[in-house]
């Protein structure tokens, strides 16, 4: 069951050829953001606030300066002056003030880990030893971590301009909670009291890093004329262009950023923390600068996914059809504002059910903790814990299947999303069914064990794309767009040219252009990729292909409108032209043969998946481990099945790792306790058993070869699929996350 059905209805879409990436990866020669050197190089280094909160009363750097080899050192100061000033770069638009100071403190830190000056030196041990002589004055400010704390009345206020947003009345004083977003539908109290069964309870998370493997790195050089180029690992380097240009108030055509490979991201490269600052620095020395952070600083001073505590109550009719939800989310915000998860969280709190009454209140909340970022489906698995939580407290109140509950209970093709509009061809009932059907689900549960099943959903996006194809003359296909890598788009792209033109899939390279060599392209997020960016390159095929179809037209004298394309071929009556005798012919027949397409599409798709989850809990001492895990999935058509395969399973591994061991740990300093990977425990392979993928295939009509999406939806049900397999294992529902064995061995003395 671990590949979709095949139909024979394509060539290419759904096969699994040999990425075209995978030699230069595996043998180490591919070139990623700490490996890319620029000739009359500088090491820079950043030095960092060692204080969760304090006002910089001065910064000294006369002795760094003066230091053999220091060529260029810069602080807050150097910035210009930002003003609130959206940039649409990444997923959502980013206010320059609050980016620019992730990138370098100005008069005052936020948290342990914000960088407060930097320098550029001939080495980097040269650069580390200017770091010791820099002196800062720190006036130390109280600080303030968890998300109920920073809510108390008596808490320290981070920031003395910053407004609860979305009250009905503005406020008269500046608060932590930086803003309030709700969806209120019918009554919902009123249909939660009449409700036959309900469930309330309190849930936690706290925040979790993304765990990309490759740090933060770049190489900056700008030149006396005012050109720049950046060369980076990111998501998207149109959103580091943006920002970079935007910060340092200058044109972003002055600024190209040029794309190296990326090992890893899951929404945490999306922003800029070192590209304004390696900047600075190399117009100051007048040479290219890397920076390179290290992995303590990663984990110091970048964008987590946010902690929450939800409140949740849900209500039901006797046949488990629900009735009624209140819900209050809080979510960390960090320290500076910015709501973007909060939104998906209220949004898609219930949007995957039919709920008509309804009551949702999302607050994003400031503390001296690093600014929350996207990670992979940003703000749902955090809900969606809570609610498949309760769903599952429901299902065994009611004494309902808990799949036959959902069930009852979801969206179908043409009813109202959360957002309002229909939805369409979507999956969401098959991978019900399929899940289900599967062994995994009708097979006993092993004594000691326990099994949880959980949904989740996530709304995929489209967005602006470019993309061109242009043909060699000897046949062979250049596909060029401006998406960056991370989940196998090359191979992707390749295989949508391919089937479309006609052509084997060894006959198409993929070339990822820097912003000066092909228009914009929106970050790969959002599982957008795939979707918009595969819509841009078919549509410059289908480009190409009408060329082709008129250069064999001139070849044969015939009208252009009774030539059709055919398996690679040109046809007319018993006239054939393949691509490669038409390329070949290109300099006599009209010249070069090339075509762009620019889209911006919104007849995206949301995803659904189902996961199957059985724990088995160590008693004696409270350690959880996962026996069997299922992944089920509406994927949409698979265009490269082990691709999908990998994001499906992929997903899961890092929402079990969510449910069980991943946690920021602050001590009471407000510094962060475990910042690396020994001590920030993330799932290695001996801790995951295989995990089997179910891809359901329902296509999305709108696009030409079926894509909906696929990376996001993974990590939606994981946290409560576990949470729910460890509850009926112990027979006590777990509230909190991580399920670590300290918590759940008390839980289990404390049930004695």
């Amino acid at each position: 069951m671990n590949a979709p059905e095949n139909k024979q209805q394509f060539r290419l879409v759904g096969t699994r050829p040999v990425r075209p990436d995978g030699v230069e990866k595996v043998t180490g020669k591919a070139i990623y953001g700490p490996d890319h050197v620029s000739p009359g190089m500088l090491q820079g280094a950043v030095l960092r606030s060692p204080h969760p909160h304090a006002r910089i009363r001065g910064i000294d750097t006369k002795k760094a300066e003066a230091l053999a080899g220091v060529k260029a050192v810069v602080t807050g100061q150097d910035f210009p002056q930002a003003a609130d000033k959206l940039v649409a770069g990444a997923e959502s638009a980013s206010n320059l003030r609050w980016v620019a100071q992730k990138c370098m403190a100005i008069g005052k830190v936020f948290y342990e880990g914000q960088a407060v000056a930097a320098v550029a030196a001939t080495s980097h041990a040269v650069a580390e030893a200017a770091l010791k002589l820099i002196e800062v004055d720190y006036e130390v400010l109280p600080h303030v971590i968890a998300i109920e704390d920073a809510l108390a009345e008596d808490a320290p206020v981070l920031h003395d301009d910053v407004f609860t947003q979305g009250l009905a009345e503005k406020p008269t004083k500046p608060s932590n909670a930086s803003m309030r977003f709700a969806i209120e539908r019918g009554d919902a109290k009123a249909a939660i009291a009449g409700a036959a069964a309900s469930f309330t309870g309190r849930f936690t998370l706290q925040p979790v890093h993304q765990g990309y493997i490759e740090p933060h790195a770049c190489v900056a050089q700008w030149n006396a004329d005012g050109q720049a180029q950046i060369w980076c690992s990111s998501q998207g380097h149109f959103a580091i262009r943006a920002m970079t240009a935007g910060i340092l108030q200058i044109d972003i055509a002055s600024v190209r950023v040029h794309p190296l490979e990326i090992g890893g991201g899951f929404g945490g490269k999306t922003t800029v923390y070192l590209e304004p600052v390696a900047m600075l620095l190399s117009r100051k020395a007048g040479r290219p600068v890397r920076l390179t952070m290290k992995r303590t600083d990663i984990f110091r001073s970048t964008g987590p996914a946010p902690g929450a505590v939800i409140d949740i109550t849900l209500g039901a009719a006797a046949d488990g059809t629900l009735v009624g939800a209140e819900i209050e989310l809080k979510y960390h915000g960090g320290a500076f504002p910015g709501a973007n998860e909060v939104y998906s969280g209220v949004g898609g709190a219930v949007g995957h059910y039919r709920v008509p009454n309804a009551s949702i209140v999302g607050w994003n909340v400031l503390s001296n903790i690093p600014t929350m970022h996207a990670y992979r489906a940003p703000g749902a698995p955090q809900i969606n814990f809570a609610v498949e939580s309760a769903m599952d407290e429901l299902a065994a109140r009611l004494g309902i299947d808990p799949i036959d509950l959902r069930l009852k209970n979801i969206v179908h093709p043409g009813e109202p999303s959360a957002s309002g509009v229909p939805l369409g061809a979507i999956g969401y009932a098959e991978a019900l069914e399929a899940a289900k059907a599967h062994p995994h689900w009708s097979s006993p549960v092993a004594p000691g064990q326990g099994r949880g099943v959980a949904c989740g959903a996530w709304g995929n996006y489209g967005g602006p794309s470019t993309a061109s194809v242009k043909l060699g003359e000897d046949g062979s296909v250049l596909v060029t767009e401006g998406s960056p890598d991370i989940g196998g788009s090359r191979a992707s792209m390749a295989i949508m040219a391919a089937e479309t033109l006609g052509v084997a899939y060894e006959k198409v390279r993929v070339t990822i252009a820097d912003t000066s060599s092909i228009g914009f392209s929106m970050v790969t997020g959002g599982s957008r990729t795939t979707f918009a960016t595969g819509k841009a390159v078919i549509q410059a095929t289908e480009g190409v292909i009408e060329q082709l179809k008129d250069r064999a037209a001139r070849t044969w004298g015939v009208d252009v409108a009774a030539v059709t394309w055919e398996d690679g071929t040109a046809v007319h009556g018993d006239q054939r032209l393949t691509l490669a005798q038409i390329a070949a012919k290109t300099g006599t027949t009209g010249g070069p043969i090339s075509a762009e397409a620019v889209v911006d599409p919104h007849d995206f798709l949301p995803g659904f998946g189902v996961h199957i989850c059985d724990t088995e809990v160590d008693r004696e001492t409270g350690h959880v481990l996962v026996k069997r895990y299922t992944v089920v999935q509406d994927v949409g058509r698979a265009i490269h099945a082990d691709y999908v395969e990998g994001q499906m399973q992929g997903g899961a591994v890092q929402g079990i790792g969510w449910a069980l061991n991943e946690a920021y740990v602050y001590d009471r300093s407000g510094k962060l306790d475990n910042a690396g990977f020994l001590d920030y425990r993330m799932p290695v392979a001996s801790d995951m058993p295989m995990i089997d993928t179910v891809m359901v295939e329902v296509p999305n009509p709108a696009h030409p070869y079926g894509v909906k999406g696929v990376g996001e939806v993974p990590i939606v049900p994981p946290l409560a699929a576990v949470g729910n397999a460890v509850s009926r294992a112990t027979g006590i529902r777990m509230h909190d996350l991580p399920i670590s064995p300290d918590r759940v061995y008390g839980l289990l003395r404390a049930a004695e």
